[in-house]
């Protein structure tokens, strides 16, 4: 029985793909085909982290993202003390979206400070798959291999 805690799978592979929903796609042939499912993994392998640089971080970006940042934790909070009182919600929501959003700049600029000008770009990270393996338990592999040969025939 597979384990249900995340980790490296155990078994064999039976199947290789370079883009992960054909991997998908894969697993779920399988499911439609009564297949126990249950002792499969699908397992991104060659991985690498990608950054995608999506502009130039200046003052004006700390502040705006500081502010925008502190009224919506500011409507929150204020959303949750409305709660708890019977007159003037209105002014505990807007008091608390104005507080967050001066405290929450303050915080974007210190921070902004504290780099120094040595990372002056804002971007993007995201860890991609060069491909993606199935692994299937000892057990079921052989099943699984012929299963899957009858779909890359029917897509052949």
């Amino acid at each position: 029985m597979a384990s249900p805690v995340p980790g490296l799978p155990t078994g064999m592979v039976v199947g290789t793909y370079d883009e992960y929903a054909d991997a998908q796609r894969a697993v779920d042939y399988l499911a439609d085909h009564k297949f126990p499912v249950e002792h499969l993994a699908i397992v991104g392998t060659e991985l690498r982290q990608v950054e995608r640089v999506t502009g130039r971080m200046t003052w004006a970006k700390a502040l705006l993202g500081g502010l925008a940042t502190g009224a919506w934790l500011g409507l929150f909070v204020g959303l949750l003390l409305s709660l708890f009182t019977e007159e003037g919600w209105g002014t505990i929501i807007l008091m608390s979206m104005a507080w967050g959003s001066v405290f929450m700049m303050i915080f974007g600029a210190v921070g902004y400070a504290f780099t120094g000008g040595r990372r002056d770009f804002t971007s993007k990270s995201v860890i991609v798959a060069g491909k993606y393996e199935i692994y299937c338990q000892h057990q079921h592999a052989e099943d699984a291999r012929n299963h899957l040969a009858r779909l890359s025939l029917q897509n052949g």
